[in-house]
């Protein structure tokens, strides 16, 4: 038994019941491969059920109002995904009448589908021998073969690229694949993998070298940014608020939010809120209380930016224009953070 058939026995054996490998439709393997890009499994099962409930096929999708794609994906992160997904889907479905395209070239004209998807699609849906190559792959091989290219560089995709054409099954792409994937998400793992008991540790340089911790050899971290945002919260007589919608490119474009006043420091004072252009516009001449909602910031890490948020609440003793009600507050995607500030608070109110 060969390298490739080996590896496609142990998957055979220890492969996962997911939904998406019961399917060879290519929308719910795209699907499930966007979701998972910066996902767990286990956290982006749910997601991938609950959205093809909604989107039941790619011309629901394609039909859908960004905002109620948007909301689907809530809680996901990396919006952007959700955003490609939704113009990929209308493009798919006004360009190819709603099939996506069965090369490897063509996939990867589609906007939010890279290297990695578009080697899924072809590969698992229309079995062309295009390997993939994700975090699990780069570990796999880096290990095994002692690859010393530093990963998340263009170089390091041509060189990794290069092994998974010598070893993928070409009557089994689909299977050699999601073997791969499987094997080093189970078994190659980040942290503490199994190497005692692996297939593989006779002939693997990284197990044999002592070097499993060293590699895949990683290029430097880009440096967080420490960023302090503060949400006013309007609270009107009749319990409405005010949202806006991010507008700026960057972290949650097109979500909402409360309004926000971002200061360069830590600790903010009531009158600097209050004395800032932002909260003057909010209140106008209107009487109000202002009220801060959390003492101590809570911190809310993204890949290259820590979020340190307070909430503040602001009580008017009249209405606002253009306030919303708790309900429609309900329907419009949120980031999580403030998803969780939202349960806390105004579904207390209701």
């Amino acid at each position: 038994m060969d390298w490739t058939e080996r590896l496609i026995a142990w998957y055979e054996e220890n492969k996962r019941a997911l939904p998406w490998r019961e399917s060879k439709d290519p929308y719910r393997v795209w699907l499930s491969e966007i979701i998972l890009q910066q996902t767990r499994v286990e956290q982006g099962l749910s997601y991938y059920v609950d959205f093809l409930e909604r989107f039941p096929t790619i011309q629901d999708l394609a039909a859908a109002d960004e905002t109620q794609v948007l909301k689907a994906w809530q809680g996901l992160g990396y919006y952007s995904r959700a955003r490609n997904l939704h113009h990929t889907a209308k493009y798919v479905c006004e360009h190819y009448a709603g099939h996506f395209p069965t090369t490897f070239e063509a996939l990867k004209e589609l906007k939010g589908i890279g290297d990695y998807t578009a080697s899924a699609i072809a590969s698992i849906c229309f079995y062309v021998p295009e390997p993939v190559i994700d975090g699990n792959v780069y570990r796999f091989f880096s290990r095994y073969f002692g690859i010393h290219t530093p990963i998340g560089t263009a170089s390091a995709l041509k060189v990794y690229k290069k092994k998974g054409y010598e070893f993928i099954s070409h009557s089994k792409p689909d299977t050699f694949n999601q073997a791969i994937m499987e094997f080093g998400a189970r078994q190659c793992k980040p942290q503490n993998p199994n190497c005692e008991n692996c297939i593989f540790n006779s002939s693997c340089y990284a197990f044999l070298n002592e070097k499993v911790n060293a590699l895949p050899i990683k290029i430097n971290r880009t440096k967080i940014k420490n960023r302090y945002l503060n949400y006013v919260v309007v609270q009107t007589p009749s319990s409405k608020t005010i949202l806006e919608q991010r507008k700026e490119k960057g972290i949650w474009h097109k979500l909402y939010q409360f309004p926000v006043i971002e200061f360069s420091q830590k600790r903010v004072s009531k009158h600097a809120i209050e004395t800032h252009e932002h909260f003057q516009a909010l209140i106008s001449s209107s009487a109000y209380s202002l009220k801060r909602w959390n003492k101590n910031p809570i911190l809310h890490k993204l890949s290259h930016q820590h979020l340190y948020i307070r909430f503040w609440i602001l009580s008017t003793e009249k209405e606002i224009p253009d306030a919303i009600a708790i309900q429609t507050l309900l329907k419009l995607p949120v980031p999580i953070v403030l998803e969780k500030f939202i349960e806390d608070f105004f579904c207390s109110l209701k």
